[in-house]
């Protein structure tokens, strides 16, 4: 083995589906609505608060910020989340402003896991979290949400963990559990008895619960999201994780944060201070003004969050039609801007020999992309190894795209559809 060669704990994330299937997008130039991210602009306001912090005439907005978080940023999100879960969370100790919530995922992960130390993991996930737990030295432990179909029309709500299946999971080895709510690539939406079932296990087994809360305001009526932090004796035991770029449709800003008590911050501040040290203080600086805005007019219906999500219900549906009339059966969401749809009525229609990936659905949206012009996500790269089978059927499409993409990929689908 070479001296210089990737060591063994990173081997896990050598390939990135994201970089191959950006790569992709670039060659083929496809309507792209695999990757999660808009494709319009993002709230005057807040790009104004960009620029205003960059030419500001207080030279230290374009300088060095407090390692942990930028203090207006700090200060705008405890008192956000004070009011949401109805106690004072304090700024400075129970609040970590990151690179992302890709870094608030991975210094969490990494402040916490000894090795061999188990994480459960709920299939299908978003496929950082694996590759963390590896580098890490911990060991993931999988159980997967499977569609109990109940009528015709599938949604998010039909995905369901087996209960029994979950608390066999739990051991004394087990240190922590990862929930996404609400789930990418889903739309699941986690109810308070699924949360509840969690949170007595996690009590029980006396375990972490890493909540990743980036779709938090992007969820359908009449669903309500629920914060496990919220319920007896978790506060005390949880990391909630959020995300500007998810939030404010700004994804390439990277910020995210992490809040939850203090003593379980600790180890993701002393990662994140030998890491990444500090996060860009404009850009904090402009999330924090558009937080602060928000919270002036919280809940009303010119909120960014409501409006947002109002606008993304129309694209929901609408994306929903058009996959159901090509002959996919798409699972409706609940939450977030992804749909899954099952594909396989239409494996007639593709030639998947001429590609050479192992997985159907990697060989379904590489055909598509190559020979269509839409792009989806393969969702077997949602899974781990042993159990990317249960995700062959699908595919991932995002919704949060201009109408004018989102009407073009539809007719080219349904064009492709008619012919012989």
């Amino acid at each position: 083995m070479s001296r210089f060669g990737t060591p063994d704990r990173f081997k896990a994330s050598d390939n990135s589906v994201w970089v191959e299937y950006r790569q992709l997008s670039i060659d083929y130039k496809p309507v792209n609505l695999g990757q999660g991210y808009p494709d319009f602009c993002a709230p005057k306001n807040v790009t104004k608060a960009l620029a205003n912090a960059a030419l500001s005439p207080n030279p230290l907005l374009n300088q060095y910020t407090r390692a942990f978080g930028h203090p207006r940023l700090v200060n705008v999100l405890a008192k956000l989340y004070s009011k949401i879960l109805v106690r004072n969370l304090d700024a400075e100790n129970e609040v970590l402003i990151t690179s992302g919530a890709y870094e608030a995922l991975f210094v969490t992960i990494h402040g916490h896991t000894r090795p061999e130390d188990e994480w459960i993991v709920i299939e299908p996930f978003f496929d950082c979290y694996v590759p963390m737990i590896l580098s890490s030295g911990g060991v993931p432990r999988f159980i997967a949400l499977k569609p109990k179909k109940t009528s015709d029309t599938i949604t998010s709500a039909d995905w369901l963990f087996d209960k029994k299946d979950m608390e066999k999971l739990f051991n004394e080895k087990t240190k922590g559990i990862i929930i996404n709510t609400p789930h990418n690539p889903i739309g699941k939406v986690f109810t308070l008895e699924e949360l509840q079932f969690i949170a007595n296990l996690a009590k029980r087994w006396n375990t972490l619960v890493v909540s990743d809360e980036v779709y938090e305001w992007i969820v359908y009526e009449p669903k309500r999201h629920i914060r496990i932090a919220t319920l007896p004796d978790m506060f005390e035991r949880t990391i909630t994780i959020g995300s500007a770029g998810k939030t404010f449709s700004v994804t390439g800003w990277k910020i995210g944060w992490a809040y939850g008590p203090e003593n379980l911050l600790k180890n993701l501040k002393i990662v994140h201070q030998n890491s990444i040290y500090t996060c860009v203080t404009p850009i904090q600086e402009a999330v924090a003004v558009g937080f602060e805005e928000e919270l002036a007019r919280f809940g009303q219906p010119d909120s960014y969050f409501v409006c947002l999500k109002n606008e993304l219900l129309t694209k929901r549906d609408f994306m929903a039609k058009f996959l159901t009339d090509v002959g996919m059966s798409p699972t409706i969401p609940e939450g977030g801007y992804f749909m899954v749809a099952n594909w396989i009525a239409l494996e007639n229609k593709v030639r998947l020999e001429e590609e050479q990936d192992a997985n159907k659905d990697y060989r379904f949206t590489k055909w598509m992309i190559k020979n269509v012009g839409v792009l989806g996500m393969p969702s077997s790269t949602f899974y781990c190894d042993g159990h990317k089978h249960l995700g062959e059927d699908n595919v991932r499409y995002c919704f949060i795209k201009d109408d004018e993409n989102l009407k073009r990929a539809a007719e080219i689908l349904l064009k492709w559809k008619s012919q012989k």
